[in-house]
Order: C-alpha cells, then sequence, then structure tokens
C-alpha cells in the first residue's frame, strides 16, 4: 500500500469532471471539486433536485444555500439530467444508491442503468471511478462489462476504471469531505495511476491498494466492523436493564482504560444507507463462495429486533404507570394511547430516513393499539406503505397530550428539558437525558431503572 505515487497520466487544465448522483456523497464531493478548480457536471435523474441547485437552494443539512449559490455563481457547476453531459469530462465519478431488495439481496439497477448511460457517451482517455458502496467484485464484474459493451472500447486500454469507496458521514462537522483519508484503486496498473493522480488534486491524502476487490472488501468491512459493535452495545442494554445495571454508566466506565477498547453506544435501532446495508452485500457474497457470516447474521437479525424491543418497553412502562396509580392513558373515545416520538431520522442532524428504526417501529405500535405521531425538524413528511405521515409542531399541548414521549433521534436542536417538563413519560433511546436521570418520569433504555428497585422490594 502506498500513500504516494506518480502518475504519467497528462491532467488538462481546466480539469473537468462529472459527478453522477448529487445525493449525501455526491453533492458534497461536487461542491469539493469545484472548490478545487474543476468544471462539475452534476447529473441526476431526480429532476427536483436539478431544481433546486438552480434556484440555489440546499436539500442537505450538511450543505448550506450559500454554498450552493457560491457554486452556482462559480460558473463551473452545471446541474442537470442530461448524461450527455458525461462525454464533456475527463473524469467521471459514480455515487449512485446501491439499496437491497425486498429480500435483503443487492440492487444494483441503480448502478447498471447509470452506467449505461455512461457507456454510451464514454470516449478514449476518460476514466470512470465508482464511489458507490458494494460487494467486492462488482467494479470488474458489473460495471466494466456494460461500459465495454456500451462503448464497444476496452477498459485498461482504451478508456480507464477505478473504485475509491465513499466516506462522508453525513452529520459530522468534524470531518470535512477532503480531510477523510481517500482509498484509491484501478482496475489495472494504469487505471489506479489515473485515479490516483486525480484524486491527488482533491484529497489531502489518497491511500492506493492494490486492487478494487480490496477497496470494496475495506469499504464494507468499516460498516460491518460497526454493525457488530453497535449491536452488540443493543445486545449488551438489554441485558443490563434485567439486572437493573445502567448501560451507558457501564460504558463510559469501560472508556476510560485507555487502550484495547473502543466505546459504542446503544440505540433503537441502526440505520441509514451504509451500516445496515453493506454487510449483507458481504453476506450475499460470501454465499457465493459456500459461506455464511454468522457475525453478521446475527447482528443484523438483532438489529432488525430493536423496534420491537422499544414498542415492549413502552407499552411495558404506561402499564407500570396505571398500575402505580399514575392514570397515563386518558379515557377517550379511541381508548388508544397516544405515543409522540421524536426524531425518525436514522441519526441525529440529518434529514435522511433509510432503514430508519421509526419506520419499523411506527406501525408496531399502531398494531398494538397505539395512536402514533413524530415530530423532526429535518423530516417533514415520512410514507409507510399507503400511509403518510407530516411532524407534527412540538407544542407544550402536544407534549401535555401524549401519554409516552419516546426520543429516538437526539438531534442537536432536541429541546430535552422542555419534553421532561411537559410529558407525562418520556423513554429515552439515545441517553440524552442523562442529567435528569432522577426524575421520576423518565427512563432511559438499558438504564435498569425501576429493576434494581423491584428486586430490592423481593428481598
Amino acid at each position: 500500500m502506498a500513500e504516494q505515487g506518480s502518475s504519467s497520466h497528462e491532467i488538462h487544465t481546466p480539469p473537468r469532471s462529472a459527478v453522477i448522483g448529487l445525493g449525501y456523497v455526491g453533492l458534497p464531493l461536487a461542491l469539493l471539486l469545484i472548490d478545487k478548480g474543476f468544471e462539475v457536471y452534476g447529473i441526476d435523474v431526480d429532476e427536483r433536485k436539478i431544481q433546486k441547485l438552480q434556484e440555489n437552494i440546499s436539500y442537505l443539512p450538511d450543505v448550506n444555500d450559500e454554498d450552493i449559490s457560491r457554486a452556482m455563481g462559480s460558473g463551473r457547476f452545471h446541474p442537470g439530467t442530461d448524461y450527455a453531459a458525461a462525454g464533456e469530462a475527463e473524469m467521471i465519478i459514480l455515487c449512485v444508491p446501491t439499496p437491497l431488495t425486498a429480500y435483503h439481496t443487492p440492487d444494483l439497477s441503480f448502478l447498471q442503468n447509470a452506467a449505461r448511460s455512461v457507456g454510451e457517451q464514454l470516449r478514449q482517455g476518460q476514466i470512470v471511478i465508482l464511489e458507490s458502496s458494494t460487494y467486492p467484485g462488482t467494479t470488474n464484474e458489473v460495471l466494466r462489462p456494460i461500459l465495454e459493451k456500451m462503448s464497444g472500447m476496452r477498459a485498461g486500454k482504451d478508456f480507464y476504471i477505478g473504485y475509491s469507496p465513499e466516506r462522508i458521514d453525513p452529520g459530522n462537522k468534524t470531518y470535512t469531505v477532503d480531510q477523510i483519508p481517500k482509498l484509491v484503486s484501478g482496475l489495472t496498473e494504469k487505471c489506479g495511476d489515473v485515479a490516483e493522480a486525480w484524486y491527488r488534486r482533491v484529497f489531502k491524502r489518497v491511500v492506493r491498494v492494490s486492487s478494487p476487490e480490496v477497496a470494496e472488501m475495506a469499504k464494507i468491512v468499516e460498516n460491518s466492523h460497526r454493525l457488530v459493535n453497535i449491536t452488540f452495545v443493543n445486545e449488551l442494554a438489554l441485558i443490563c436493564e434485567q439486572m437493573g445495571i445502567d448501560v451507558w454508566e457501564v460504558i463510559d466506565a469501560a472508556a476510560t482504560k485507555p487502550f484495547g477498547f473502543t466505546p459504542y453506544y446503544p440505540g433503537p435501532g441502526i440505520g441509514g444507507h451504509c451500516i445496515p446495508v453493506d454487510p449483507l452485500y458481504l453476506q450475499w457474497k460470501a454465499q457465493a463462495y459456500g459461506i455464511k457470516s454468522q457475525f453478521i447474521a446475527l447482528s443484523e437479525a438483532l438489529n432488525r429486533s430493536m423496534p420491537q424491543q422499544v414498542a415492549d418497553k413502552v407499552f411495558e412502562l404506561l402499564g407500570e404507570n396505571r398500575t402505580s396509580g399514575n392514570s397515563l392513558v386518558e379515557e377517550r373515545e379511541t381508548g388508544k394511547p397516544r405515543i409522540l416520538l421524536y426524531g425518525v431520522a436514522y441519526k441525529k442532524d440529518v434529514n435522511d430516513v433509510r432503514e430508519s428504526p421509526a419506520l419499523d417501529l411506527i406501525p408496531i405500535l399502531q398494531n398494538r393499539g397505539a395512536e402514533v405521531a413524530y415530530c423532526d425538524p429535518y423530516i417533514q413528511e415520512i410514507r409507510l406503505g399507503e400511509q403518510v405521515m407530516h411532524s407534527v409542531e412540538l407544542t407544550d399541548e402536544v407534549l401535555q397530550a401524549a401519554d409516552c414521549v419516546v426520543i429516538l433521534t437526539d438531534h442537536s436542536s432536541i429541546p430535552v428539558e422542555r419534553i421532561i417538563a411537559e410529558s407525562k413519560l418520556v423513554f429515552d433511546t439515545r441517553n440524552v437525558t442523562a442529567a435528569m436521570k432522577e426524575a421520576a418520569h423518565v427512563y432511559r433504555l438499558g438504564s435498569g431503572k425501576g429493576r434494581s428497585k423491584r428486586r430490592k422490594k423481593m428481598k
């Protein structure tokens, strides 16, 4: 592995790049390229995104309107839906979605469609770099054949192919796009040289690896590592709950060890496009070799069970408060408990609900007879099959009317003190109420609150 290298590939000035897919990965990358002096053709099939960009409006929390206005005002940002623009670029970067099918198998339809469209525009000397997270072998086994068929040219000879996995962390203010070390690989040695030469113009640290398969596997390993470890602490939270031990205090205590321990924290389930998805890409690919990853299988199953665990705890808390004389569920026509969820985004400070545990939790609560509403300053609307829900304003009246407020996402703007002051019952899955843990009506996931007291009474 080498961090620096030389390349004989000539880079023209001004450099021209096409970024395919202007979502959480593609748009910040496009803006970075513009800041580095590139001419950027941004291509996305979603006309709503293109219209917003042309109106100098951002649709991502990490990108503000001023960023878009500055890029558009530079005269070097050309967003559109026409793939013909890819033919104008010297470097084409694919940042398209790679989700799962309903059967939890890889869905490469977005990549395949984009590859066909790019292949039709491909010309000699261009390089196509895939940044989408995917299983080892995708670049060579899926992308290369499509590009060669559509263009009639040969990869590594007439044009170049590289793979460089995206590592953008939405909502992370600590690491900017260009500060994150960039893994780079090529289909051939020459392809790798060309890809490295381009990316060394953009990123502060470029790490060259020997093949696309290594880079593809590295990205999946990063997210599989997080899936396994976060799922473990979720299981630990359930164990601590039964034992009357505060899992948050346990983790903080363990983290005082200066070596050999990395803290991970529990929650209502793991969401987003990467952590719940990428490991299943690896599992699917491994099965083709007759291998099954037991760690991934167990982690995925437990992660999927967390919304049910949260629902069980909510109804347990509602029942305990009724039997203790605090009638939380008021007599009303429906006779249903009112549950308010704060946050449906999969993580703090993003407007993304992909694989969010809230999408599984809401139907579970509704099927058990609850009236469910949600408040999320980043998500104004969600769709659950035929059901459409809209975010409600977090007024004192809304908080007071809820029988239980469940904190699912720890947005920076969450009014914790007001939620505690105005709510009858609070179930916190993110430990944002830690400073108010003595409040009798506040319960935290894995805190063990109430368990130890009952055990003492039994003695």
